[in-house]
């Protein structure tokens, strides 16, 4: 039977569907919660009715399509905002069904699960993958064979970043100096064994993958990210195709992801599968074994 999850981020809410490996539903909303926790450390009311509202909608869907499991899951807007827990009690209200903010580690596992179940790795080959949203990003190195070997939350992500340091349009290079410099801050005892192949996941890598291709090694992202601080959001727009949605947060997410694979010394593979694919996986194992 279809199962589904509400991933509440701090860009994005979204809904998928699935039934076994067919997707029956996948939508989003883009309300930019990670801007407002990051401004004044807490969600408006306004925006936990307009969060509230949106998830209404979404479990409305997701029962039309047949889903017999639901689950609303909180990332870091639930973690970093002061009132996280009242958005949890006001999401699990609003869609009738259990709801939980992930811990960083619960997050990385998800989105490590998810993404292997896309990926072809042989068993034992030791894997990173990469997942930065909108408020922090998750580092998690393992394998199938083993399984998480090791992990790391990094408390900065696009969303984050793009209100601290790169608010113009376009950036312009010093903006971006100065926020490869914050992001470095944040890595500074970052030590993560190396992997033989790293999947990067989430939304964006999966915008910057319009730019660069599905492979972000050093050179792709050295130039996607002078492309994004020297190039105008109505440009990206109109001559490559970029997201209106994405398009403000794209360098700071390019800046972080070429942080990332410096000292990871692997190029990224962008995947689709991530954080929601691995909770639905969870979701039927728990339905399957009740």
């Amino acid at each position: 039977m279809p199962v589904g999850v509400i991933d509440v981020g701090s860009n994005t809410v979204r809904l998928k569907v699935a039934q076994g490996t067919e997707e029956l539903v996948s939508v989003r909303e883009m309300l930019r919660l990670g801007a407002e926790v990051e401004e004044h450390g807490l969600i408006a009311p306004a925006k936990l009715a307009e969060t509230s509202k949106v998830v209404r909608r979404f479990s409305d869907i997701a029962r039309a399509s047949g889903a017999t499991e639901l689950e609303v899951l909180i990332t870091s807007p639930g973690r970093q905002a002061e009132n996280g827990d009242e958005l949890l009690a006001a999401l699990a209200r609003a869609g009738n069904c259990d709801a939980r903010i992930l811990t960083a580690a619960e997050e990385g596992l998800l989105a490590f699960n998810g993404a292997l179940s896309a990926a072809s790795s042989p068993s034992g080959r030791l894997v990173a993958v990469v997942d930065v949203g909108g408020g922090s990003a998750q580092v998690v190195v393992g394998s199938r064979r083993q399984g998480l070997l090791w992990t790391r939350s990094i408390d900065i992500g696009s969303q984050r970043l793009t209100s601290r340091l790169l608010g113009g349009d376009p950036p312009g290079t010093e903006a971006i100096t100065a926020a490869q410099a914050e992001v470095e801050r944040y890595l500074e005892d970052f030590d993560a064994p190396e992997p033989r192949t790293t999947l990067a996941v989430g939304g964006s890598a999966r915008a910057l993958r319009r730019l660069a291709g599905n492979r972000l090694g050093r050179d792709e992202l050295a130039a996607v990210v002078y492309l994004l601080a020297t190039t105008s959001s109505e440009e990206l727009i109109a001559k490559h195709g970029v997201d209106p949605d994405r398009v403000r947060t794209m360098a700071a997410g390019a800046v972080i992801l070429a942080e990332l694979q410096r000292r990871l010394g692997t190029s990224l593979k962008v995947v689709r599968a991530g954080l929601r694919e691995g909770a639905l996986l969870e979701l039927a194992e728990r339905r399957e074994a009740a």
